[in-house]
């Protein structure tokens, strides 16, 4: 008698600590992670406040709709983003080739896009009464990050 009174209190105890035991978490099929690629261009010869105006607008876009937008903008700055983004495409494109991954050109968005500050040119005009005033030629660095877009927008 006393072995069944232990078996049936072992038996309340397992219960006892499956009830106290979090629930099993359930696994989520994850797609695999989007295809990036990255285009950098150094010393641009134009200050970055008037670079960043540009870039604001195309910041999320998809990349079509980036070009379309850059083509037709009167800004010099839009010249140097152009060169950086189509740059940025190709590399997704050549990352894609290299891995064999399928790569819809259509579906890449503007993930990242940032202007920093380069190294400045400094310079001296002279002025009047023979002195000379500093001018800072400003230079920028164009970041932009491509990514493919999953699903829907």
């Amino acid at each position: 008698m006393p072995a069944a009174k232990k078996t049936a209190a072992k038996k309340g105890v397992a219960k006892k600590s499956a009830a106290k035991r979090p629930a099993a978490k359930k696994t989520v099929a994850r797609r695999e992670p989007a295809t990036e690629a990255r285009a950098l261009m150094r010393g641009t010869r134009q200050s970055p406040y008037k670079m960043r105006l540009v870039i604001d607008q195309i910041r999320g876009k998809d990349v079509n709709d980036a070009l379309a937008l850059l083509t037709f903008s009167k800004k010099h700055a839009a010249k140097q983003i152009t060169k950086t983004l189509k740059s940025a495409v190709a590399n997704a494109e050549q990352a894609a080739r290299s891995t064999n991954a399928a790569l819809d050109v259509d579906a890449l968005y503007i993930k990242h896009a940032v202007i920093n500050e380069g190294p400045k040119l400094k310079r001296f005009m002279p002025a009047a009464q023979g002195r000379a005033t500093p001018i800072q030629k400003r230079t920028s660095h164009v970041e932009i990050v491509v990514a493919e877009r999953n699903g829907g927008r």
